[in-house]
């Protein structure tokens, strides 16, 4: 099985990942990780915030390592951001009945009420050098952009609303 974890930043996407890694043992592959990876070593010009290039220059990437997971009949979870929304295309029903995905989203109310505990638990499980982007206006705007782009493409979003409780299954 493959567990596909995206949606907008802060979210708790790797805190999810890391949480599914400890009770099922089941492996996690941080695109952030890989897309540092790339950069650092010099094997693109792009840049971190580049968005849209990096789902473009990483997905094909991460689209072949799901195959390969799937097809070795291994569990990986993929966690990330670089996830585009109309993923499924790029997979036959072999594929597709072996991997979940999950959206997470947070509601705007959530946001405004919680803003100061989303950037506490920023770093809860890595430790983000630069946080200073993250500011209301800029949460707010990422995750209704996440919110318009999940309902458009129909994927499967958890709306983050009132309580910080996400539980997935297996």
């Amino acid at each position: 099985m493959v567990i596909l974890i995206t949606g907008a930043s802060h979210t708790g996407k790797t805190a999810l990942a890391q949480k599914l890694l400890e009770k099922h043992k089941y492996p996690y592959l941080s695109i952030d990780h890989l897309k540092m990876g790339l950069i650092r070593s010099g094997n693109t010009e792009i840049t971190p915030m580049d968005d849209a290039e990096l789902i473009e220059y990483l997905w094909p990437i991460i689209r072949e390592m799901i195959k390969t997971a799937i097809e070795n009949k291994q569990n990986l979870i993929v966690e990330g951001c670089y996830v585009p929304f109309d993923w499924q295309k790029d997979f036959d029903s072999k594929y597709l009945e072996n991997i979940k995905y999950y959206c997470l989203v947070m509601s705007q109310n959530y946001i405004r009420n919680h803003f100061t505990d989303i950037k506490i638990y920023a770093n809860v499980i890595e430790n983000r050098l630069d946080d200073e982007w993250c500011t209301m206006e800029n949460v707010l705007s990422d995750n209704a952009e996440v919110l318009d782009l999940a309902q458009k493409y129909n994927v499967n979003c958890i709306l983050i609303e009132d309580k910080y409780e996400i539980n997935v299954d297996l």
